[in-house]
């Protein structure tokens, strides 16, 4: 008999074993799914969380949500990579999912950054279908990516633009590299000062990024790059590895140390740091398609929203339609 359950109080989490220990710390392979990582998210950006939680048995399948005026959205935001539901490993996650589906109290969904090459979006359409929902899927970002297939960082780079290898070997002799696997208070102060003078857009929650790369350098996880040049710091990425994956979380420098090309002498460091230290066999690159991602990606993915409708509400059928009359274009289409 599956059980569902709505939690808009993170804290109940730790009531269930079998729910904490799928969304622990040690159990997920990507911060996302973790729930550390939603729990920053409520208490540094605003969000007002639901978890929907089926359980059967010791099984349990989670669709993170956030609260919305007209229902329910993914719970994330632009710090995310992605959202997706977290199933119990050997779970039924049809049964589960389609159970949420079917004793969700809303009349529409908005899930935007749901992956598809692990069978999220294929998921969750079949999910709500079969309960009745009225399901739209499209292209909403994407996410650039590095398989390493084995390779070193010598043989990766090789096969970088020689344009970019170009600039690494001129420049590199002018900017001195640290990569820290621990928190460093005085490091991440001069990441927040490059950060705050750099072409980048103001940082929605410096704090909850803190608190993240506080947490993921006591667990091992922080991979925190500096490169200074004369002295100064001049560029500052913030990555993290989780198992075999890499994921670049953030990443700036400074406009008048451009000549310098320091943002790109970094990510080298960091690049031969994850890949002949840590060998993972991945690199993450995040969402967005900056044209800068492909001098170091080779594979780009889809990032998928679904539109959820409950066909018997009138209140729906304006969207349904609309939504109907867009995928008479051919741009974007999922299925």
């Amino acid at each position: 008999m599956i059980a569902v359950t709505y939690h808009a109080d993170l804290k109940e989490v730790q009531s269930d074993p079998p729910l904490a220990r799928l969304l622990g710390d040690g159990t997920q392979l990507t911060p996302f799914d973790r729930l550390a990582w939603w729990q920053g998210l409520v208490r540094h950006c605003g969000i007002a969380p639901l978890l929907a939680v089926a359980s059967d048995g010791d099984a349990r399948a989670v669709l993170p949500l956030r609260m919305s005026g007209n229902g329910f959205e993914a719970l994330g935001n632009w710090y995310s990579f992605q959202v997706r539901p977290v199933i119990s490993p050997g779970a039924d996650g049809a049964a589960l999912l389609a159970a949420i589906a079917r004793d969700l109290p809303a009349r529409r969904i908005s899930l935007v950054g749901i992956p598809g090459e692990d069978g999220s979006v294929d998921q969750l359409c079949a999910a709500f279908r079969s309960e009745g929902w009225v399901v739209f899927s499209v292209v909403c970002d994407i996410n650039h990516i590095l398989h390493l297939n084995n390779r070193s960082y010598a043989e990766y780079l090789a096969t970088r633009p020689g344009a970019l290898r170009t600039t690494l070997k001129r420049k590199s002799a002018k900017v001195e590299c640290r990569v820290l696997d621990h928190f460093d208070a005085a490091v991440w102060a001069d990441y927040e000062t490059i950060y705050a003078s750099s072409w980048k857009p103001a940082e929605g929650s410096p704090a909850f990024l803190r608190d993240f790369a506080e947490a993921e350098g006591a667990a091992g996880r922080l991979r925190l790059g500096i490169a200074s040049a004369d002295g100064r710091a001049v560029a500052a990425q913030l990555w993290t590895v989780d198992g075999n994956t890499a994921f670049i979380h953030k990443l700036a420098h400074l406009e008048e140390a451009k000549p310098l090309s320091p943002g790109s002498v970094l990510s080298a460091a960091l690049f031969a740091h994850v890949i002949d230290s840590d060998r993972v066999a991945t690199v993450d690159f995040g969402t967005g398609d900056d044209g800068y991602k492909r001098d170091w990606m080779e594979e780009a993915r889809p990032r998928y929203r679904l539109d959820m409708f409950r066909p018997g509400h009138p209140a729906n059928w304006p969207a349904i339609v609309r939504n109907f009359a867009s995928r008479l274009a051919p741009r974007g289409k999922h299925g």
